[in-house]
């Protein structure tokens, strides 16, 4: 049997996920259970627009349902050891080497979690493969599509 690849995740994105199950379970099935219905009472099925809206919907909802299921048994809680190094779980300041005025803070966490926008970060990115394990001070190389540059690590919490 081939072992399930660790979900790495933050007490946060644990609790947010678990959110999202629970309102997909007793929320949104529901709804779409009374959307099917509702459909099916208006007759003919093979030209029924809200049926097969409906019938849609409801593959997504089960599909992420299955997919959250599965993601809660494979998950790993992120616990943040050491502040001297980068791990996951911390929040890493770097500056890049080439542009001196150019800094950004950074949160690593696993894949499910990332958000470039809230500024967290893929454990599996270049930065954070980059700068794993690292201390401040060190000057770290990262490869990207766009070639590889310098960042400076200047502060983890």
């Amino acid at each position: 049997m081939m072992r399930e690849k660790k979900i790495y995740l933050t007490k946060e994105g644990l609790e947010d996920l678990k959110k999202e199950l629970d309102e997909l379970i007793n929320v949104k099935r529901p709804e779409n259970i009374q959307a099917i219905k509702e459909a099916r009472a208006l007759g003919d099925l093979s030209e029924n627009a809200d049926y097969d809206a409906a019938k849609n919907d409801q593959a997504e909802i089960e599909g992420r349902i299955k997919r959250i299921e599965k993601m809660l048994e494979n998950v790993e809680i992120i616990e943040k050891k050491n502040s001297d190094v980068v791990e996951l779980g911390s929040t890493v300041c770097i500056k890049y080497c080439d542009d001196e005025d150019e800094t950004d803070e950074y949160k690593i966490v696993g894949s499910q979690e990332a958000d470039p926008f809230m500024s967290k970060i893929s454990n599996e990115s270049p930065i954070a493969k980059a700068i794993m394990n690292k201390k401040v001070g060190d000057i770290v190389e990262v490869e990207s599509p766009n070639g590889v540059y310098k960042i400076e690590i200047t502060a983890i919490k």
